[in-house]
């Protein structure tokens, strides 16, 4: 096993003062560059009285105002780039919860680096020169499947851009082309996994050793699953669209907690409620500042995602300092199948149909290793006790209208009035059967 492999020695690998100063003089150059270029980051620290050349120091960071989602939706489309449009060489966006998608670009530059800092996860993962890596994540606007290909380009693996979907064509696909790095899901990864088992493949068939899983949460237990079933070394990454995409953090061979890029993104845990920054090793949500993205910088960005920081002498080498999987989400997004779905976006379809109540319910359970959403929906008596050709006409209708806006299929089901609970406060929305 080559545990030890390391893809940037110097960067991975140096101590933590030099990391620190190369830190603050990059932050440095982000802040100004952004202040110069960015009318929604000048006017905010004009507002504030804030000369991004006092921020010397990480503490001094606390004072710049976060950076949400939501600003990057009220900037849409390129109000958050840095440089001309004539610049950008790539375009990717995320879903949006009322309609407008956060739109994220890339110089050549930012194009290099996010190569660079794939290439670190993935042979953290186990991937050499030697792989053959087939990529199950969709190609698109999503940032997965291009992030996670071209830095295995960059490490000189033979990339297999197969993306999602017919399942049997990728079976064929891993035995005929002798693939040994599979990056998908890891409910996908399962999947595969138990359609091998129907079909009496057998893993000595197969050519595979080590799989990088992400775009959604999963437990020790899966990981166990996965392994045991497939044979193979299964690891965790993590990225978001806004900040970059996959490349943020990854596990090394060890599997014990994410190695995080800290040269290209400065992390921070908050407490989610006040704002306040917490003590590394306590559990909050992530905050991360971009400090070598040319075309979209971002600072003090609010992931929403819940974990800690902590710094331990991983057997691997690296120095990085490392986060927990995360544990949940601050808002009501949930994640399935690697998509990104909001409550909100459910009820704006629901509110164009008439006959149907304001009251919803999300409910996403597992089924065998595969992801299913269901969406029950009180409907008015009248539409209740309609003839049952109508009832599915109009079921039909929601589906179609529901997949276009969440990107993925849901079951409809109609329900009797009052059969939903109603809540004093917050409604919940969201009810999540997984067991990961």
């Amino acid at each position: 096993m080559t545990r030890h492999r390391i893809w940037d020695e110097q960067a991975e690998c140096m101590t933590r003062e030099d990391l620190e100063q190369l830190q603050l003089e990059r932050l440095q150059s982000t802040l100004n560059r952004a202040y110069r270029n960015v009318k929604f980051y000048r006017n905010r620290l004009d507002g504030l009285g804030i000369d991004p050349a006092e921020v010397r120091t990480r503490e001094d960071l606390e004072k710049i105002p976060f950076t949400t989602k939501e600003d990057l939706r009220d900037n849409y489309p390129y109000g958050m780039f840095a440089v001309s449009l004539k610049e950008v060489v790539r375009i990717h966006s995320s879903t949006g919860t009322t309609g407008k998608p956060t739109v994220v670009g890339y110089t050549r530059n930012d194009l290099e680096s996010w190569s660079e800092v794939v290439a670190r996860i993935m042979t953290a993962g186990g991937v050499t020169s030697d792989d053959v890596v087939q990529i199950a994540f969709g190609y698109g606007l999503f940032t997965g499947g291009f992030g996670l290909h071209y830095g295995a380009e960059k490490i000189g693996a033979s990339v297999i851009p197969v993306s999602s979907g017919n399942t049997r064509k990728q079976l064929m696909i891993m035995e005929d082309y002798r693939t040994t790095v599979l990056v998908c899901t890891p409910s996908y990864a399962m999947f595969l996994a138990e359609v091998m088992e129907e079909n009496q493949i057998e893993r000595d068939r197969l050519s595979l050793r080590c799989g990088l899983f992400g775009a959604e949460p999963w437990s020790e237990k899966m990981r166990q699953e996965i392994e045991t079933r497939t044979g193979i070394i299964a690891t965790d990454n993590y990225g978001l669209s806004e900040v970059m995409g996959p490349g943020v953090a990854g596990e090394c061979q060890m599997k014990h907690g994410l190695h995080l890029n800290e040269d290209h993104f400065i992390p921070e845990i908050i407490d989610p409620d006040t704002g306040r920054v917490l003590p590394l090793g306590e559990s909050g949500e992530l905050v991360l500042t971009t400090v070598k993205r040319e075309a979209m910088p971002l600072i003090r960005y609010r992931t929403r995602d819940m974990t800690r920081l902590y710094l331990d002498d991983c057997p691997c080498g690296r120095t990085l300092i490392k986060m927990e999987k995360v544990s949940g989400r601050t808002d009501d997004m949930i994640i399935v199948k690697g998509v990104n779905i909001y409550p909100t976006q459910v009820e704006e379809v629901l509110f164009e149909f008439e006959g149907l109540t304001p009251h919803y319910q999300i409910v996403v359970s597992r089924d065998g290793a595969l992801d299913t959403v269901e969406i029950l929906v009180e409907v008015n008596e009248s539409i209740f006790f309609d003839e049952m050709r109508k009832q599915r006409d109009l079921v039909e209708r929601i589906s179609e209208n529901i997949r276009h806006a969440i990107g993925l299929a849901a079951r409809v089901k109609l329900v009797e009035p009052r059969t939903l609970e109603r809540f004093q406060g917050k409604a919940k929305r969201v009810v999540d059967k997984r067991q990961i």
